[in-house]
């Protein structure tokens, strides 16, 4: 039989556990909703990207804040994720294909390839696997950059801009913007990065009566057929006729004048993957 003392004891330790126990449960609270403006991230991107380009060796010494970012993303349910609008899965799906491209660099930088290999040394290629066997945990599955784009984006949303905003770490990409995008601001930041890409060499150049264009134009023109290809022009594919609408929407008023030429002829443009890194002084 338990002693008065004992009993007095064994009452006050189940209070302090219940006290605990309440406390315990506060504290922890229910899961945090996604930041859908993107704070962390934004201060992130700000600090490492300039002008289209990445200081990924300043990236490198910033990895925690990196990984912290990644550790967001990651958390996200995937219920959650599916109930979200249209344009906060969109926004969210381009930002993950950017942040983990960011971080499959940073994971192997400075990136070194060996002496016969073809192409650009400190090029995205160089990384074995980068598209299709790294993954990364986010609205709770394991994804390859693959799946992001060609599994997710591409299929689900069947928004070809997407091809003006994620960003593969080359010269030749679409630059990568120093700002997160947003689902309230996602139209105009999609209509923005095509036209600036398109007023570089990097997107459209022109030769007489010739308009040189990304390679991106070559590889996905299929999904711009639906949205840039519906005006009826005289000899040209589905996908011809939608590069020319691209650049007719896009492209600095020459190129734009020259899409509508009926002579218009269509070359691409050799894609460069040269790593997007800042140039420092040698």
């Amino acid at each position: 039989m338990l002693t008065a003392t004992a009993r007095l004891t064994r009452v006050a330790l189940a209070a302090a556990g219940a006290i605990a126990l309440a406390v315990g449960t506060t504290a922890a609270g229910p899961p945090q909703a996604f930041d859908h403006t993107y704070q962390t991230y934004a201060k992130l991107l700000a600090s490492h990207v300039h002008d289209g380009r990445v200081d990924y060796q300043r990236l490198v010494a910033d990895r925690a804040a990196l990984v912290e970012v990644t550790s967001a993303f990651g958390a996200v349910d995937g219920a959650a994720e599916r109930a979200w609008s249209r344009d906060e899965r969109l926004a969210f799906w381009i930002n993950a294909y950017n942040l983990f491209t960011l971080q499959a660099i940073v994971d192997h930088y400075p990136i070194r390839a060996g002496w016969f290999t073809l192409g650009p040394r400190d090029s995205i290629r160089q990384i074995a696997g980068v598209w299709d066997r790294l993954t990364w945990r986010v609205a709770s599955r394991q994804v390859t950059l693959d799946d992001v784009e060609h599994r997710i984006l591409r299929p689900e949303f069947k928004e070809p801009r997407i091809h003006f905003a994620v960003n593969c770490a080359s010269a030749g990409c679409p630059p990568l913007r120093n700002e997160p995008y947003r689902a309230g601001t996602l139209s105009a930041q999609l209509d923005a990065n095509a036209r600036s890409y398109f007023a570089s060499p990097q997107g459209v150049r022109i030769d007489g009566t010739t308009l040189v264009v990304t390679s991106i134009l070559k590889w996905y023109g299929d999904d711009f057929v639906e949205r840039f290809g519906s005006t009826t022009r005289a000899g040209r594919t589905p996908p011809e006729a939608a590069i020319l609408g691209v650049v007719e929407a896009f492209g600095p008023p020459q190129a734009a004048a020259l899409a509508r030429n009926p002579a218009v002829q269509i070359r691409f443009l050799d894609y460069d993957w040269t790593l997007n890194d800042v140039v420092r002084p040698r």
